[in-house]
């Protein structure tokens, strides 16, 4: 992880070095996603406004080395877009604040499909499905399911209407669940 990201700060010097040089902006970069761009990347895109190569040259060193140190010291983490939907989906299902990094991208996780790794019961009667991705999702509906759930069958999940989800069994109709972990 380290490599890429500092394989990332690379690029940016790079494609810095390498882009045309425009007289000094003030301007500080383009937000992406609905996101501020961290100050220390700011600093470092600004490198390359500066006309003088060799000032511009100078700027992209110290920065990379401030850049490369905030990542290590994690003040600044940058993460890949693959990253992100992964995330997402081990976040899908669970009520979490708008957090910048994983919105905004249009990509919106509707639906996952998992395997069963335990079947247990609830206070109510209802299952508690455990998945292999370590998810937990527990039945609030007193709907039955024909075929009793076990280890290694296929479930998918979907977000049903307000703010609810639907997980089924096999090819057998869904049960409301709501996730608990």
């Amino acid at each position: 992880m380290r490599d890429r990201v500092l394989f990332l700060a690379a690029a940016f010097t790079m494609a810095g070095a390498a882009a045309p040089v425009h007289a000094a902006s003030s301007a500080p970069p383009a937000a992406t996603a609905g996101q501020a761009v961290p100050a220390q990347m700011q600093r470092l895109l600004a490198c390359r406004d500066i006309d003088q190569p060799t000032e511009r040259l100078a700027c992209f060193d110290r920065e990379i080395g401030t850049t490369a140190e905030a990542v290590q010291r994690q003040d600044l983490v940058v993460v890949d877009r693959d990253e992100v939907r992964r995330t997402k989906r081990t976040l899908f299902g669970l009520s979490l604040p708008k957090f910048p990094l994983l919105g905004g991208d249009g990509e919106e996780v509707s639906q996952i499909d998992g395997v069963i790794d335990g079947v247990g019961r609830n206070r109510d009667g209802g299952y508690v499905f455990l998945l292999q991705d370590g998810s937990r999702w527990s039945q609030t509906d007193s709907r039955p399911i024909a075929l009793e759930p076990e280890r290694g069958d296929k479930v998918v999940v979907k977000r049903a209407a307000l703010g609810s989800f639907m997980l089924s069994v096999g090819k057998q109709p869904g049960v409301r669940v709501q996730r608990v972990n």
